[in-house]
C-alpha cells in the first residue's frame, strides 16, 4: 500500500509536482486555486477547505505532512515601505510546528518564507527564500528565483515566465486574498525541485 501524504494549504502545488509512488490528499481553501491543483494533478485528491483545522481533525490517517501556512504576515515585505498595513504575524505556522512536534508520529515539515523577525522556533533549515521546519535533516539545497521574482507579474509575459519557471500552466490570471499581482499565486509555490530535494530527505 502506497503511503499518505497530506499536502497542507497546497496552493497550486508546485511542492509536489515532482514526488512520485505515494497517494497525496490536498488541501487548499480557494476554489480557483485547487482547480488548477486538480487539473495539473488529477490522482490527488483534493480537499477544499480549512488546511488548519483539516490537520487537527485527520492527521493520524498519514504518513507525512507537508504544510505551507499563508506566509505574507510573516514577509520581510510586509515591512517595505510601500505597505501601509499593519497587521499580526498569523500563528498557525508556529500552532502547527508545535502540534506535529508533539503528537504527529510520522514524517513532517513545515514550510514558510524567511520572516522579517527573528523565528520564534528555530528552523531545521534555511534554503534560498525558505525556512523549513521539519523532524528530519535537510541538507543544504537552493534554486536561485527568475531575475525581478518579487517586482515582475504586471505584464502577461512575466506571468507567463513564472508558470514555465514551475513548469505549471492554466489559463488567465488568479488573484490571491484581494492581491492585484497576476503573479502572487506562483510566487507563492515553492519550485519543483526544491520540493523534490525535501521531500527526498523525508522518505530517505
Amino acid at each position: 500500500m502506497k503511503e499518505r501524504w497530506l499536502n497542507l494549504y497546497a496552493g497550486l502545488g508546485g511542492n509536489r509536482k515532482l514526488w512520485k509512488g505515494f497517494k497525496v490528499v490536498a488541501v487548499e481553501k480557494n476554489e480557483k486555486i485547487a482547480k488548477v491543483y486538480k487539473d495539473n494533478f488529477p490522482e490527488d485528491e483534493v480537499i477544499i477547505g480549512d488546511a488548519h483545522q483539516y490537520l487537527i481533525e485527520n492527521s493520524d490517517e498519514f504518513d507525512g505532512v507537508w504544510s505551507s501556512p499563508p506566509c505574507q504576515s510573516h514577509s520581510r515585505m510586509v515591512k517595505a515601505t510601500r505597505h501601509k498595513i499593519r497587521k499580526y504575524p498569523e500563528m498557525n505556522l508556529y500552532q502547527e510546528i508545535i502540534f506535529l512536534q508533539h503528537f504527529f508520529k510520522g514524517k513532517w515539515v513545515v514550510e514558510n518564507v524567511k520572516p522579517y523577525y527573528e523565528p520564534l522556533i528555530e528552523p531545521t533549515a534555511k534554503l534560498g527564500r525558505h525556512y523549513f521546519w521539519s523532524n528530519f535533516e535537510i541538507s543544504d539545497f537552493n534554486i536561485p528565483s527568475p531575475k525581478g521574482f518579487i517586482t515582475s507579474g504586471s505584464s502577461k509575459e512575466s506571468v507567463q515566465g513564472m508558470k514555465d519557471w514551475l513548469g505549471i500552466q492554466y489559463e488567465g490570471n488568479i488573484y490571491y486574498e484581494g492581491n492585484h499581482c497576476p503573479a502572487q499565486v506562483l510566487r507563492n509555490c515553492v519550485h519543483p525541485e526544491m520540493g523534490l530535494h525535501v521531500f527526498n530527505e523525508a522518505n530517505k
